[in-house]
């Protein structure tokens, strides 16, 4: 295989990799909370040292370099349920990860465990500004609200307040797998910075029509790729008949 298989393999497995992003970010169209994510690709140049041609020696390559994802806040999508809340602006909740530690969601649909702990609608824990749980008394269930600023009423009065924290560097949150987001270098926003508005919840941002066209150009692309491909295994086949007859 020369090294234009290799530079047009390259760019497939790049093709391969934004159709897999592409698919996963129609697949949450409808998930609450959802950020749709965008491949990054680098270009890497090798220097070849056969070449007669200088010129010709520096061949390009495409690299995976992971995803990132768009921040952007999807459509507030109303639900009447006091305990579904939107968070406006940056941030990202934090709650008790399966496997210990610390993950974080925009997705904010909220329920009370029988144990009485906040809880996301997966059953996972809400921490608190704290980092610890926040469990609502038996008595106080059924009046619960939340505040601006993440506040946690209950007839009796506080209960506690959500986390919302935030990252100065977006590229350091990436998704965990399970609907969660893994984070590191986070800070926890004061009450008088969050903002955050319930009854609702924050709506995917991925746009259906833009993802579509999106797999229609990745499609084509690749088609490109496969008859140039075609073309140098045609033009390879032809110089070896013709090195034959010189023969």
């Amino acid at each position: 295989m020369d090294v234009s298989s290799f530079v047009l393999l390259s760019h497939e497995q790049a093709l391969r990799r934004r159709m897999d992003v592409v698919a996963n970010n129609m697949a949450n169209t409808s998930t609450a909370g959802f950020k749709r994510e965008q491949p990054v690709f680098h270009e890497f140049v090798e220097k070849g040292a056969e070449n007669a041609v200088d010129a010709a020696r520096n061949v390009s390559f495409v690299l995976d370099y992971g995803a990132v994802h768009d921040t952007r806040a999807g459509m507030f999508q109303t639900t009447g349920n006091a305990l579904d809340v939107m968070i406006e602006g940056p941030g990202y909740l934090a709650v008790e990860a399966p496997g210990g530690g610390t993950a974080y969601t925009r997705a904010g649909s909220l329920k009370v465990l029988e144990s009485g702990d906040l809880a996301t609608s997966a059953g996972l824990r809400i921490l608190d500004e704290n980092g610890q749980p926040i469990n609502v008394p038996p008595d106080q269930t059924a009046g619960l609200k939340i505040g601006e600023d993440g506040s946690i009423v209950g007839a009796a009065g506080p209960l506690g307040r959500l986390s919302v924290t935030v990252f100065d560097n977006e590229a350091m949150v990436s998704p965990r797998g399970d609907g969660m987001m893994a984070g590191e270098g986070g800070r926890v926003l004061a009450a008088n910075e969050a903002r955050l508005r319930s009854g609702g919840l924050e709506g995917s941002n991925v746009e259906p029509i833009v993802e579509t066209t999106n797999m229609v150009e990745i499609l084509r692309s690749y088609q490109t790729s496969q008859r140039m491909s075609e073309a140098l295994n045609e033009m390879r086949k032809r110089a070896i008949e013709r090195l034959s007859r010189i023969g």
